[in-house]
């Protein structure tokens, strides 16, 4: 035809002239669309905006008051520009605990739990994904309970436990109660199930054993939901408080967030509020500075695993 808008000469870059058509008019309707701001913008970004405010005032708080000199108490003037910003409190707080020892406390407690929950619930998705035995649907659902029953509950028996086995006031006594994860199970259990049977089946013919098939298919697609099980295996133990103020009694086993108790005693009328806040950042911090240099690796592993 000699109506160059229906030639077919088009088609030499690969796409039919109306399919470029309609690209370019979609493309147009999203440059159109995308820069207006509609009312339902705006409350959404003002919303967005009072959530990021009430939840950075208790940080921004702590931060001025634990700037704020020891010799001023928070009752008298303004916390925020009544007086100087000192270090001082951060410098005493140093020589009144051993964070140091606190620190490696904290991350072997940390790694040392964290693997061998990887491990174990690895395994145990394993099991219940790629295997089918008689009382499977039974099993899987009583490992799921377990997430029902609430952490304090567990307190006294595992404290039993801990006492039978000779291991109290340790690092290994911290960890010991957590080397299962429910959670971990089902999370990498569902990231097992979206793999096609057929790739599976492909392994076993070419004589995989099952440990191969966990290895080199099962978790190379998984890697997401792993690492999303990882992040909030380490901040809920980082942040653990409870566990370790009971099961331990002296400096040389206690994690960073246990030895926040020594400065809720420091005066006769309570704790001293200049040295508990920052106490509490240097607990804090370097959690908070990892989450802010690998937020995006962060969230891009919660949204591929399909945590919502």
């Amino acid at each position: 035809m000699s109506d160059r808008g229906l030639s077919f000469d088009d088609t030499s870059s690969g796409r039919l002239p109306w399919d470029r058509a309609r690209a370019s008019s979609a493309g147009g309707n999203v440059r159109g669309g995308g820069g207006r701001l509609t009312p339902g913008r705006v409350l959404l970004g003002i919303l967005v905006a009072a959530l990021a405010v009430v939840w950075a005032a208790p940080i921004v708080w702590a931060i001025a008051a634990s700037l704020r000199p020891f010799e001023y108490p928070l009752g008298s003037g303004s916390i925020w520009f009544s007086h100087r910003f000192t270090l001082a409190n951060y410098l005493k707080v140093g020589s009144l605990a051993p964070f140091g020892r606190y620190f490696v406390n904290t991350v072997v407690v940390v790694v040392m739990t964290l693997a061998v929950q990887i491990v174990t619930s690895t395994m145990a998705a394993f099991a219940f994904a790629n295997y089918r035995f008689r009382g499977d649907r039974i099993l899987f659902q009583i490992i799921l309970i377990q997430m029902m029953i609430p952490t304090a509950a567990l307190l006294v028996p595992n404290f039993a436990t801990i006492r039978f086995l000779g291991i109290y006031n340790t690092r290994l006594a911290i960890a010991i109660p957590f080397f299962g994860s429910a959670f971990g199970t089902f999370l990498i259990r569902q990231a097992f199930l979206g793999i096609p049977r057929s790739l599976v089946d492909a392994g076993i013919i070419d004589g995989c054993s099952w440990w191969q098939l966990l290895i080199h298919i099962y978790l190379p697609p998984s890697l997401a939901s792993i690492t999303a099980f990882g992040i909030s295996s380490v901040s809920f133990h980082w942040n653990d408080f409870l566990w370790p103020l009971i099961i331990t009694s002296s400096d040389q086993s206690r994690t960073l967030t246990a030895g926040l108790v020594r400065f809720t005693q420091l005066g006769e009328i309570g704790a001293q509020w200049q040295y508990l806040t920052a106490a509490t950042l240097i607990v804090a911090g370097p959690l908070f500075i990892v989450f802010l240099i690998f937020q995006k690796s962060f969230i891009e592993s919660f949204v591929h695993s399909g945590i919502k």
